[in-house]
């Protein structure tokens, strides 16, 4: 049986990131506190090749749900480092 979900209740996370990250094995706070948004971010990615995944929308979103802020709160240092730790080559 699949554990029940309840990351909804969270800051940023609605229905359908809810469902990507359940199907990563991340059903509550404290599993993506421990795999961290990064990690969590691409995992989905590499689910959904053909998909766009914007960052605001799924890894600033992840991080923005840990710290109980919007994405759009969180300081451009932090947005930089997640974006590194995703994979994400900018100048």
């Amino acid at each position: 049986m699949t554990p029940k979900s309840h990351l909804t209740e969270l800051t940023n996370i609605g229905a359908t990131l809810e469902q990507r990250l359940n199907e990563i094995g991340v059903f509550d706070r404290d599993d993506l506190a421990r795999i961290s948004p990064s990690v969590a971010y691409r995992r989905i990615r590499d689910n959904y090749p053909d998909k766009t995944l914007p960052r605001c929308y799924y890894l600033y979103s992840l991080e923005g749900a840990l710290r109980d802020v919007h994405w759009d709160s969180l300081p451009d240092a932090v947005k930089r480092k997640l974006s590194k730790d995703a994979g994400f080559k900018d100048k």
